[in-house]
Order: C-alpha cells, then sequence, then structure tokens
C-alpha cells in the first residue's frame, strides 16, 4: 500500500523526484512553482503525494477554491445566473477541492516506472480518498478531477466513478501536427478560403516589431493590463492571474517558456506566452490590446509566428490555448475530449447537479 501525503507547497517536495514522474510534460515542477508563487487570489494549494519504500511514486498538484457554478455557462444560463446572484450573492458558489491545476490542460497525475500499469486505479483510488479527506476537514462540499484527457480516462472511471464522480465534458486540447516543411506547404493545407483569409490577415507583419524574450519586468504592467481587457471579454474565466505569474514564469523555465512581444512602432501592442520542449510548443497564454490587437490581426499574427518558431526549432506540435476553436479547426488542428469529473458530498445536491450537469458542460467538439 502506499503512503499518502498531501502538502500545501512544492517546497515540501524533492524537485527531481518529482519530475521523474511520467505524465508530468511542460507543466510540471517549475511551472506548478511558478503558479504557486505567483499570488492567485483565491486559491489555496495542495499536492497530493503517494510514495513507496520512502521514495515518490506518483503526484497530483491540487487546489481548494470557491467556485461559482456559472463559470462554464455562456448565454442565456449565465445572464439568468448573474441576475439571481445581483440578489443573493453567496448563490450558485460552493466551496471546491479539485485535483489538477486552474493553469494547466490536464490533472498533472504522474506515476513511477515502479507503478505497474495494472495498479495505478487502486494508487489513484487511495490519492483520491485521501485528497477527500482534506477536503472535508477545509469545508468542501463540491469534488473535481480537472481536465482528463480522452487518452486517459479509463484510468479515472476505474479510480472515481467507484467513489461516485461522474464526468462531463470541459474544454478539448487542441493540437497541430507540424509534418509540414514550411510555412507555404502548411497554407497549401487550408482550405482556398481558408488560405486567402491568412495571407490577408497576414499584411499587416511588416507594421510591426517582434521581440522574443524571457524578461519582461519592464512590461508587465502593460501585460496585466492587456490580460484583464481580455478576461473581461471571456465567455468564461476561473482564475485570475497576476503580473507575477507573466514574469515568474519564464523566471522559473528559463530555458522552457518565454514570450513573444509584438510592437507596432515603440507601442506594445500584443504579447505572447509560450512553453517549449523538445517535441512540442505550447501557447499559454495570448494577450492583446484591446483594440489595436484587432486590427493588427493579432491572434492570426502569433499563430503564424508560433508554427515558424516551431519549424525554425524542430518541434513537431504546436498545442494553442483553449479557445475560439472554430479558428483551430479551420487551421488544421485536431481536438482531445477532455472530462471533468465531480461529486458533491450531500447525496441531495449531488443528485442534482448530475442532473442537471449537461447545462455546464463546455464542450466545442462537434
Amino acid at each position: 500500500m502506499p503512503d499518502i501525503a498531501i502538502v500545501d507547497s512544492l517546497r515540501a517536495v524533492d524537485r527531481a523526484q518529482w519530475e521523474a514522474l511520467s505524465g508530468q510534460g511542460l507543466e510540471g515542477y517549475d511551472y506548478l512553482r511558478a503558479v504557486e508563487d505567483a499570488g492567485l487570489p483565491g486559491f489555496a494549494w495542495r499536492y497530493v503525494l503517494a510514495s513507496q519504500d520512502g521514495r515518490l511514486a506518483a503526484a497530483a498538484p491540487a487546489f481548494l477554491t470557491d467556485y461559482a457554478l456559472e463559470t462554464t455557462l455562456v448565454g442565456a444560463g449565465k445572464a439568468a445566473m448573474d441576475a439571481i446572484r445581483k440578489v443573493f450573492p453567496r448563490a450558485f458558489k460552493l466551496h471546491l477541492a479539485c485535483i489538477g491545476s486552474p493553469c494547466t490542460g490536464a490533472p498533472g497525475l504522474g506515476f513511477s516506472p515502479s507503478v505497474a500499469p495494472a495498479e495505478r486505479p487502486r494508487w489513484l483510488a487511495d490519492m483520491l480518498a485521501a485528497f477527500e479527506r482534506e477536503a472535508r476537514a477545509a469545508r468542501c462540499g463540491l469534488l473535481a478531477l480537472k481536465d482528463v484527457p480522452a487518452p486517459e480516462q479509463a484510468l479515472w472511471d476505474s479510480a472515481a466513478r467507484p467513489l461516485g464522480y461522474r464526468p462531463m465534458a470541459s474544454l478539448p486540447i487542441a493540437a497541430l501536427a507540424i509534418d509540414f516543411p514550411d510555412l507555404d506547404a502548411y497554407l497549401a493545407r487550408l482550405s482556398y478560403t481558408a488560405r486567402k483569409d491568412m495571407r490577408r490577415k497576414l499584411r499587416v507583419m511588416p507594421r510591426l516589431r517582434i521581440e522574443i524574450r524571457g524578461e519582461v519586468d519592464d512590461v508587465a504592467d502593460r501585460l496585466l493590463a492587456f490580460y484583464e481587457a481580455t478576461r473581461a471579454r471571456a465567455d468564461m474565466a476561473f482564475e485570475e492571474l497576476t503580473a507575477a505569474y507573466f514574469t515568474g514564469v519564464p523566471r522559473a523555465m528559463p530555458e522552457r517558456a518565454f514570450w513573444v512581444l509584438y510592437f507596432e512602432g515603440e507601442a506594445l501592442v500584443g504579447a505572447n506566452l509560450l512553453l517549449q520542449d523538445e517535441t512540442t510548443l505550447v501557447d499559454k497564454y495570448i494577450l492583446t490590446d484591446p483594440i489595436r490587437g484587432r486590427a493588427l490581426n493579432l491572434y492570426f499574427v502569433s499563430w503564424f509566428t508560433n508554427v515558424r518558431l516551431c519549424l525554425e526549432r524542430g518541434l513537431k506540435r504546436y498545442q494553442p490555448g483553449q479557445a475560439a476553436y472554430e479558428n483551430k479547426l479551420r487551421l488544421g488542428c485536431e481536438l482531445t475530449r477532455t472530462s471533468i469529473y465531480f461529486r458533491h458530498r450531500n447525496p441531495v445536491v449531488n443528485g442534482v447537479m448530475q442532473l442537471f450537469s449537461p447545462l455546464f458542460a463546455a464542450d466545442p467538439v462537434k
């Protein structure tokens, strides 16, 4: 049986042992430490650790927060909940304990090769049970497992469903395979209308100056202003990032995280935070001036800049962020479904939530 522990800081965990676990990817120890140090308001961090013979053999990040049920609602449903909340400020707000991180696109569960695949469902069930005890002590009624990708769903099903968790669709992961030799070959793969539209949008390129760098302290306030404007326009918003996140991630990952900054003249008009390893470029956040960014087509300019970076650096996969899926499909991405598993400790509330969970699903995959 594994020894399970839950700690509230990654400083209590040996970096080498955490990084030795499979499944960490680019959003591993250093990234999670940067998130922890960024001071995101409203979040308390937890890390679920399973050890064997004194060494870390499985781990996952987790968090506690207040969760507004309308976070994944859009349209009339969201408007109705917003109206009710004006009268009852605490309505539809629950104390949430969640496996995963608000700043990653996957749960971040990792195992040592010493844990056989056949044993992993039992280990994960033990980890979930320990985390539920932590949630109970913190008075969290809503329990969740965030953004489980479809290829890993069998593991989570076997561990979580017997405990009463049920999945609902979450935001999928988009990815573009970089299996073409140059940008012309990539454009040739797009539909005629998409190709024509992209060439038109990219005509703004001579007006822009592009810088690639890690240190952005001198423009951190501007980045935060872009982010706040973007967040205010978003249909869905969960975490609230800080300037310390924008400066801290590349500082914590100097070989694997960097910013691409876009200037028109001397004015910063956009910025893109990227993570990179030997094969993959991950687009974490695109931030733009709310007026000039749209006029300069920065979403599409940044897309083609990132594809060019993949080609120049020999990378095989570009993973853009979670949103604007129509554009991503149009530009050649494939989507991988993800699920959020949830349950409420109150059986009555749990039954109601599971009955109405399709209203809260955030799945644009057709």
